[in-house]
């Protein structure tokens, strides 16, 4: 077995939130699932983890492809299933370190859109059916790997910490993209949020809920894990005083007025 890959942010988190329970069995090993209590409620945590003998090497480094976005659907609809005439939804968290979807050619051949769109698809059929669905940045949110997994949340929370990066790709690869340097990238994601990888100024955009501050967001500490706790408690909270099972609670962020108000604007054109 390789021994060449640290403990992810995501493994070390799922860990920590779930006491060390013990991992759900038939699952690749790039996927964690366990279940646990949370603010007095059962919870489902997932994590996409880093697999140095996954056998499709551009999936090896945490990676969301075709092994994980099928395997994080099938985690998310066991829930649902098992939880169909339940009077109490358990809750499902997505703990996110992911720093791109799987780029390759056996992706593309193999259909890892249809795997990602599985995996988003089972995120917002869980939310659409009453489970509260949360999603934790704790690392980096790239790509399609959180679209998948993580952006079909009820809520997101996220650390606040420098390592916890969002963005539609990683900066190398944008770099090549728009035939620029990546100095020339970040001096232009200064003064264009949607162009920053922060997440302060990803807040600015109004789809994240929270920022939990937290002393080690690599190795979480005692009281890391209690300020985490306390977050996803509010959270689950938050959701269920929430009338909607909808994503309209984005919309408020400072740099959202004006997708707010074209939706405001066709909204009012459809009912007339």
């Amino acid at each position: 077995m390789s021994t060449d890959i640290k403990t992810s942010r995501g493994e070390a988190w799922l860990a920590a939130l779930s006491g060390n329970a013990s991992r759900l069995p038939g699952y690749p090993p790039s996927i964690q699932v366990a279940d646990a209590e949370i603010a007095g409620r059962m919870a489902r945590l997932i994590a996409v983890v880093p697999d140095a003998d996954s056998p499709y090497p551009r999936a090896r480094q945490g990676e969301v492809g075709l092994l994980e976005g099928w395997s994080l659907a099938r985690a998310v609809h066991e829930v649902v299933a098992a939880d169909r005439d339940a009077p109490v939804k358990r809750a499902i968290i997505a703990i996110v370190d992911t720093p791109s979807q799987a780029y390759g050619r056996r992706e593309e051949a193999f259909g890892i859109h249809q795997s990602l769109a599985s995996a988003a698809d089972a995120y917002a059929t869980a939310r659409l059916q009453g489970h509260p669905v949360i999603a934790l940045l704790v690392g980096k949110a790239m790509s399609g790997a959180f679209l998948a997994h993580g952006y079909q949340a009820n809520r997101i929370l996220a650390l606040a910490d420098p390592g916890v990066q969002v963005h539609a790709m990683g900066k190398e690869a944008a770099a090549r993209i728009t035939m620029r340097s990546v100095d020339d990238l970040e001096a232009f994601a200064a003064t264009v949020p949607p162009m920053a990888y922060d997440i302060d100024n990803y807040a600015t955009l109004g789809l994240l809920w929270q920022r939990v501050k937290v002393a080690d967001a690599a190795a979480p500490r005692g009281e890391d894990v209690v300020a985490v706790r306390d977050a996803l408690q509010a959270a689950l909270a938050d959701i269920d005083a929430d009338p909607h099972r909808d994503l309209r609670s984005r919309l408020g962020g400072e740099n959202r007025q004006a997708s707010a108000r074209t939706r405001e604007l066709l909204a009012r054109q459809w009912r007339e």
